[in-house]
């Protein structure tokens, strides 16, 4: 209560919430895109894809010694976490969904006399939503996992900064102040996500 009433609940929400939307929307954005190349150009599959591998079992936390050292201790190294971390879990999904479409939907469509771009909207991109979707889905789950490593170091604001700083002083009540925090946000973005997908992926459900 003490924390709402001097306004550094609201606060620390309104940092971490602003920190994980904009690792969320780089991470994101990188990952469609170059999901995309590494499925469909040999190309960047041969040069990209052993490198994401590579990356992919460096946890989060690791990577906040590197950001400060690159970055410094601004909200560019936070961001950079986030992002690396959303980034990964996208690809993923995107580079999984645009490399195993049916070959039956493309035989189908050139049968049909489709133009590559047309196929390219009207049967791949569909075909690969549902993954892409999941991938956002779980990078957004990511993104504030990999919120708490990124304000752990170099933070004087945000939930992890508080749970850190909670940690130290073992304020125990603080520290499930923040964990409900993000258990509360994690499950309403979650929800909304499944909203959306119910939306936009209609035929899915069909």
């Amino acid at each position: 209560m003490r924390l709402y009433q001097d306004g550094v609940l609201l606060s620390d929400l309104s940092v971490s919430l602003t920190r994980a939307g904009v690792g969320f929307l780089v991470g994101a954005t990188l990952g469609i895109l170059l999901g995309l190349l590494t499925a469909r150009i040999q190309l960047f599959r041969v040069a990209l894809y052993p490198l994401f591998t590579l990356l992919r079992p460096i946890p989060a936390i690791a990577l906040v010694p590197v950001a400060i050292v690159w970055f410094g201790i601004g909200e560019q190294s936070k961001y950079f976490v986030i992002g690396y971390t959303v980034f990964l879990a996208v690809w993923l999904s995107t580079h999984h969904g645009m490399e195993h479409i049916p070959d039956t939907y493309i035989r189908a469509s050139r049968s049909l006399g489709a133009s590559r771009p047309r196929e390219f909207l009207e049967v791949v991109i569909p075909a690969a939503a549902p993954h892409v979707f999941a991938g956002l889905r779980f990078g957004a789950a990511l993104a504030f996992l990999s919120l708490v490593a990124a304000e752990l170091t170099g933070a004087s604001s945000g939930i992890g900064y508080r749970l850190n700083e909670a940690r130290q002083y073992f304020l125990v009540d603080r520290m499930f102040v923040g964990l409900i925090q993000l258990g509360i946000l994690g499950a309403l973005l979650d929800s909304l996500f499944v909203y959306i997908g119910k939306k936009l992926l209609h035929w899915e459900a069909a």
